[in-house]
């Protein structure tokens, strides 16, 4: 989103469920596209990068199961603490207030049945939101 509103280029990497259930590690890249002085989108491309990562990892369908019963913003205010950030800067990052992002760390805690930080980040490890 943040390459879209300032119109620049992009790169990330994510894990695409195929149909037959399969996970694969992909790669995607955009630059912004103009006509006539005028944005109309992105050109860019998603590549299957599944060989050039690290193939030990699989996740924990349990942990899958149990990390997407989450709602999507808890999911990413997981990711985010996750990555290391504090709840206040998680907070600021997704635009919201500290109390709400600190109600979605405790409702976190709560549904994945943990106590503390250092869990909630195995989680999204066993879970593949986030790389080891």
């Amino acid at each position: 989103m943040k390459s879209f509103e300032s119109r620049q280029a992009f790169r990330m990497a994510y894990r695409l469920q195929r149909a037959g259930g399969e996970y694969r590690w992909v790669e995607d890249t955009g630059v912004p596209r103009y006509e006539d002085g005028i944005f109309c989108g992105f050109m860019g491309s998603v590549v299957d990068v599944t060989g050039r990562r690290n193939t030990a990892f699989a996740p924990d369908e349990q942990a899958i199961r149990i990390v997407f019963s989450l709602t999507e913003r808890e999911r990413q205010v997981l990711v985010l603490i996750a990555e290391g950030k504090s709840t206040k800067e998680a907070a600021l990052k997704l635009g919201i207030s500290y109390k709400t992002a600190d109600s979605h760390r405790s409702r976190i805690l709560e549904k994945l049945g943990v106590h503390e930080t250092a869990s909630m980040v195995r989680y999204a490890i066993r879970s593949g939101l986030i790389t080891p």
